[in-house]
């Protein structure tokens, strides 16, 4: 699954306070929906528009998908032919649905795990059995004391340096089950993926109401969702087709109660639907997109002849993790 939104906009401004970078440098604020984007913002379907890294990423995980990029079509039909042989469990030589969504489910698991493991350890050099606030604080925000109060609440796309700490206070005090402001690497786990940790589906919520809620009257207009996946570059641009059927959507789908705005349920609904499962949903696009004989499962010679829908032409990392195996 990609980062949520916050942790890349933290990502990037610490990168950018360890180059020297001043407080202009806050990134283009993202919604916190990873369910729907992958590791570039990137929305799974915008405007109509298929965006295949977002299968990628959830075939291969955000970290994997990306040394694919670098082979060539060749190689990577050949490293997926060595993946394909993995998820089919039972060897029968057919990819069900099933097996396409225990793949799906455990890369994303092995992202989660190796993604924490390394923070972990860059927060945590002596390993510890916590982590506590301070320490956290002064590696991500200690750069903050080197700016001035405008530089600390300087906004741009409605992001600050001082918002990004306050937001990431309330995160880790509801990651902090046994409220000592230190986390334990369980705890630290669903401080960085709170879209993955039932405890934290509050926080999820919040800070997607948070990044669209722009005039903060605690509800979201047609507006401000629209402007989270369109905004014109020109006062009297004309709207893309595509947008006035996400008007549509708002209204008949979104808006339960029509009164014009999306309120904290039916946000919620939006963003976390009643019995929603992510890696089924992506394994049922990855099947239609590849099963060519409409038999609802896939021969290797399906995947292979799709492989730009599971790797891309120029494709992804999954090769890393199974080089470790020496498989290849």
């Amino acid at each position: 699954m990609a980062r949520t939104g916050i942790q890349l906009l933290l990502l990037v401004a610490l990168t950018a306070a360890i180059s020297g970078a001043s407080a202009s440098s806050i990134p283009e604020e993202v919604p916190l929906n990873p369910l729907e984007h992958d590791s570039l913002h990137a929305k799974h379907f915008d405007g109509g528009e298929h965006n295949a890294q977002f299968d990628h990423e959830a075939f291969l995980g955000p970290d994997e998908s990306k040394k694919f990029d670098s082979l060539t079509p060749e190689e990577s039909r050949r490293r997926l032919g060595v993946i394909v042989d993995r998820i089919d469990e039972d060897k029968d030589g057919f990819v069900t649905l099933a097996e396409l969504k225990n793949w799906i489910a455990y890369t994303q698991k092995r992202y989660i795990d190796e993604d924490v493991g390394r923070l972990w350890k860059q927060h945590n050099p002596d390993n510890n059995e916590t982590i506590s606030w301070e320490t956290y604080m002064l590696t991500v925000y200690g750069f903050m004391d080197d700016l001035t109060q405008d530089e600390k609440e300087q906004e741009e796309n409605g992001v600050s340096y001082k918002s990004l700490l306050k937001r990431d206070r309330y995160r880790w005090s509801v990651a902090d089950q046994d409220l000592d402001d230190k986390l334990t690497k369980e705890e630290f786990t669903a401080f960085l993926h709170p879209e993955d940790h039932p405890t934290m589906k509050g926080v999820v919520l919040l800070e997607t109401i948070t990044d669209l809620d722009k005039d903060h009257d605690g509800k979201i207009s047609v507006d401000e969702y629209i402007g989270d996946m369109y905004r014109s570059t020109e006062e009297d641009d004309e709207e893309p087709e595509w947008v006035a059927n996400e008007r549509e959507a708002f209204s008949v789908h979104r808006d339960l109660d029509k009164d014009g705005y999306l309120n904290e349920e039916e946000v919620k609904l939006w963003i976390a639907p009643h019995d929603f499962d992510h890696s089924e949903a992506e394994a049922k696009h990855l099947l239609f997109e590849a099963d060519s004989d409409h038999d609802d499962k896939l021969t290797k010679e399906e995947i292979l002849d799709k492989y730009d829908v599971f790797v891309g032409s120029q494709a992804t990392d999954f090769g890393e993790a199974l080089a470790r195996h020496d498989e290849f």
